[in-house]
């Protein structure tokens, strides 16, 4: 499956990339241990800013943002990372998803984090993230995933105690909305060469079985 990480740092490194990865980590953890795989794609938002500008402006996608479009709309599921200014998602966040589609992500799953400079900013997880991609029609995880400037700090390890916590539980909410398969098995892998619900039995042959013999 398709996980798709969408991450709108301005600085290189930054706190943003580095929740958007551990959060990734995590999700592809726990679908390890559910026996499934899934290709991870990074979509860093600073490297396609002047093209989201241009996109509103002109109303068209270039090849690179049109690709970076079509591997969010695509994906299986969805990580959504920001940075909080001013009490709400970056300009450069919510410019994204506005040149996507308002119906492309109807029923895709996403996980929304965010980082900020003091713990007062987490609110805006549920007053400015959900309301956006609840518009957008999307399944969002019950566990919105918050970090602020005191969680990388202490000389400890931040995904240990709470946020780590809170990374784990949004990871394994996602990890359950995402589509599994399984192997198909043929009637000869069955007990007893049993058909499975995979198989479609001939009406003509299901209509005999009900006739009573004579």
């Amino acid at each position: 499956m398709k996980l798709v990480v969408v991450t709108a740092g301005l600085t290189q490194p930054s706190s943003t990339r580095l929740l958007a990865d551990r959060l990734a980590e995590a999700v592809v953890r726990r679908l390890d241990g559910h026996e499934a795989a899934a290709e991870v794609r990074v979509i860093e938002l600073r490297d396609l800013a002047v093209d989201i500008a241009n996109n509103l402006v002109t109303g068209f996608p270039n090849a690179r943002l049109r690709a970076a479009i079509e591997a969010v709309t695509q994906a299986d599921g969805l990580i959504a990372v920001t940075p909080i200014f001013s009490g709400s998602y970056s300009g450069l966040f919510k410019s994204f998803f506005d040149v996507i589609d308002n119906t492309a992500l109807a029923g895709k799953p996403v996980l929304v984090a965010a980082t900020g400079g003091t713990a007062r900013h987490s609110l805006a997880l549920e007053h400015a993230l959900r309301p956006l991609f609840a518009y957008l029609r999307a399944v969002v995880v019950p566990t919105a995933v918050y970090a602020a400037a005191e969680d990388w700090g202490g000389g400890g390890d931040p995904f240990t105690d709470g946020l780590g916590e809170r990374i784990g539980r949004a990871a394994e909410e996602l990890a359950g909305l995402l589509p599994r398969s399984a192997p198909r098995q043929s009637p000869d892998d069955r007990p007893g060469g049993e058909p499975g619900y995979d198989e479609v039995v001939p009406f003509e042959q299901q209509l005999a079985a009900l006739r009573p013999l004579s």
